[in-house]
């Protein structure tokens, strides 16, 4: 749980909301989203879709986060053996926000376009 809601506090602070504000748009409270970004609580699937709603994260990411869904994507028993599998929406999020050559607001627009691409 420590390392979903240190992922939803990076998240949030990428999208520059306080957490006052993530609670505006999730409708959740204050202190309850301060207990899940501090590994206290255990949120529902439920409460995660709010929150990557909120954030622009897929919930499958939340999902996967929360050990809740197997984060390997594309990677299955189906897959043709010569060509490698496709990065994870996880693995790509990861990499721009843990990349330190880059700015919190470069990594926020470049998270924006990749959600945006993703939808389409």
């Amino acid at each position: 749980m420590e390392a979903l809601g240190a992922f939803i506090r990076n998240q949030r602070k990428l999208a520059n909301l306080s957490l006052r504000q993530l609670a505006e748009l999730t409708t959740l409270s204050n202190p309850y989203l301060s207990q899940i970004e501090r590994g206290l609580h255990q949120p529902s699937v439920r409460v995660l879709k709010l929150i990557s709603g909120a954030l622009n994260v897929s919930a499958e990411t939340l999902l996967a986060q929360a050990g809740l869904l197997d984060s390997a994507v594309g990677g299955g028993a189906d897959a043709d053996a010569d060509e490698p599998a496709a990065p994870s929406a996880e693995s790509v999020e990861s990499a721009i926000s843990g990349d330190a050559r880059l700015a919190d607001e470069q990594k926020a627009a470049l998270l924006a376009v990749y959600h945006s691409m993703l939808r389409s």
